[in-house]
């Protein structure tokens, strides 16, 4: 295991003089810009919308946290009284986060209506050959620190209010880029010219166009329509249940899906959560763990199928508990093909896990929700071309296409250098601690990583990324860092297999990664009091609220 800790550094920076960008006022960006406050830093974050809150200030009606709020929860700000639910709604979620904004004085730090539109590095030295220059350094940014003395960023802002006014350039020292995975860049299937969009006479969203709508709009926007829904993350099943609720069994929702995910309810959630523990960890391999932790894991992996049987058992208890209180419903699983064929624990290892909506069923039961297994190969007058031998064509009067988002393009889109773009688009391999790129010099990227708690995730990795803007330590050599992201990525394909995907943080290794942060801030990994506790009770945030 690679550690930063042992290049600790002994120069502190000039935290006044130092000017940080942090871009995106989402849940990371005011992570980012809290915690940089708190080492003495002045940061600026630019934030491209009219208010905070990033995909949370968007999204649908019926919107909920997939996640208990225990775990959602920033690590010195507890969730008020007033919300009893374990999984808030978006509204309450909204409020919380404004409430964080507003108790650390992060308003006073960004500018709205301030798209950040391309990110320049600029090198300083004498070097003829600059442009090779970045990837020509043994050390990150040539020293290994936050800070260096050979480049700057030059961040190119343009006014949202008037697009017409020339983008304004700001020169600053460091920039942690907090965009997210889930917004802006919609991910587009392509189709044949034939059977393309072009051929269709109704109307065709992404979720995103959906989710933007407020919940007049899109009840208006549905009204008396025939509306097929395609996917199934859980925007796809969240906007589906929403419409079929809205539009009852007089315009009936279809949700068109060619793969099937294990989905459940909350009460599966909270009992995933209660086996993210550290002795968990002990039964999953771990990148580069030594002889004793291998043949441990080795000893205890028959419990992790046993784990993933319980999942199993606990999913189908629910559809059980789901037909006694509606006995006449039929859930046979053969006419709804509603098994995946991969197992549950490659899913949860790919960050794919989700809650059903609320009464999802009850649509399917009483006709106003109908489940569509096909693949979609494209589009003709009066709706969707299918893959199914049944029904080959869907009449529809809109489609929305909860197809997913172009992450890595959005992010490699804001870098003008070409090496930079490849350096994002040219890896299928994690970033080293979650958020640095070895080859991308003083820049992190946050709000990128998945994970069972995002916000969990975001706020250590904040943390981490101020003690590092600090000078508490240096980071590896970028070769120590490539080898790091590998072993990390050999061993997340070990468990997700085909649904490996660089931004999941190891679920079953949360920890475990969260240890590492500890150990190169110079922290005690071990946050319980007792020996029981440390290794059998989940880790909240509030273990981690005095680093």
């Amino acid at each position: 295991m690679v550690s930063s800790k042992s290049y600790s550094s002994s120069r502190e920076p000039n935290k006044v003089e130092k000017k940080i960008a942090i871009i995106g006022a989402g849940i990371s960006g005011l992570l980012a810009c809290k915690h940089t406050m708190e080492k003495g830093f002045n940061p600026v974050v630019f934030e491209a919308r009219n208010g905070i809150g990033g995909v949370w200030s968007s999204t649908i009606d019926s919107t909920k946290l997939q996640t208990p709020k225990d775990h959602f929860q920033f690590s010195d700000f507890p969730w008020p009284e007033s919300v009893s639910q374990t999984f808030p709604d978006h509204n309450q979620v909204m409020e919380y986060v404004t409430s964080y904004a507003l108790r650390f004085d992060i308003f006073s730090r960004i500018k709205f209506n301030s798209k950040v539109i391309g990110l320049d590095y600029n090198i300083y030295s004498s070097s003829d050959d600059d442009d090779n220059m970045c990837s020509n350094w043994d050390m990150w940014g040539g020293n290994g620190e936050a800070f260096s003395s050979n480049g700057k960023w030059n961040v190119v802002v343009q006014n949202v209010l008037q697009p017409m006014q020339a983008p304004k350039v700001y020169q600053v020292d460091f920039v942690t880029l907090c965009i997210g995975k889930f917004s802006d860049l919609p991910n587009i299937p392509d189709f044949p010219i034939s059977k393309g969009a072009n051929k269709f006479n109704g109307e065709i969203i992404h979720s995103m166009d959906y989710a933007a709508m407020d919940k007049i709009q899109a009840a208006k926007f549905i009204k008396n329509k025939r509306v097929s829904v395609v996917g199934f993350q859980k925007s796809a099943l969240d906007i589906a249940a929403e419409i079929a609720k809205n539009n009852g069994v007089t315009n009936p929702c279809t949700l068109v899906f060619r793969r099937v995910q294990w989905s459940g309810s909350e009460n599966l959630v909270r009992f995933t959560f209660t086996n993210l523990n550290r002795f968990s960890e002990l039964m999953v391999h771990k990148p580069g763990e030594g002889l004793f932790l291998w043949f441990l894991a080795v000893l205890l992996s028959p419990l992790v199928i046993a784990l993933h049987l319980k999942h199993i058992y606990l999913i189908a208890l629910d559809i059980l508990q789901m037909r006694r209180i509606v006995p006449q419903m039929d859930l046979s699983v053969e006419k709804y093909e509603m098994v995946p064929q991969h197992s549950f624990l490659k899913q949860i290892c790919s960050c794919m896990f989700m809650v059903l909506p609320q009464q999802f069923y009850d649509r399917v039961k009483e006709g106003s929700l109908v489940l569509q297994k096909s693949r979609v190969l494209g589009f003709y007058e009066n709706g969707l071309i299918l893959d199914n031998v049944v029904a080959a064509h869907l009449e529809t009067d809109i489609v929305i296409l909860a197809t997913g988002y172009k992450s890595d393009a959005k992010i490699a889109n804001i870098f003008t250098s070409i090496d930079f773009k490849k350096c994002i688009l040219g890896s299928s391999a994690p970033f080293y601690r979650e958020c640095i790129h070895p080859r991308i010099p003083q820049l992190a990227i946050m709000g990128y990583s998945e994970s069972p708690a995002t916000l969990f995730t975001f706020e250590l990795r904040s943390k981490w990324i101020a003690h590092f803007l600090a000078g508490k330590f240096r980071l590896p050599p970028i070769r120590e860092m490539e080898e790091n992201v590998e072993k990390w990525e050999k061993n997340a394909r070990r468990y997700s297999r085909e649904n490996y995907k660089r931004a999941c943080v190891g679920v079953m290794l949360q920890i475990h990664c969260n240890d590492q942060l500890c150990k190169d801030m110079g922290c005690n990994p071990r946050r319980k009091k007792w020996l029981f506790s440390e290794f059998f009770s989940p880790y909240h945030p509030s273990d981690y609220a005095n680093i």
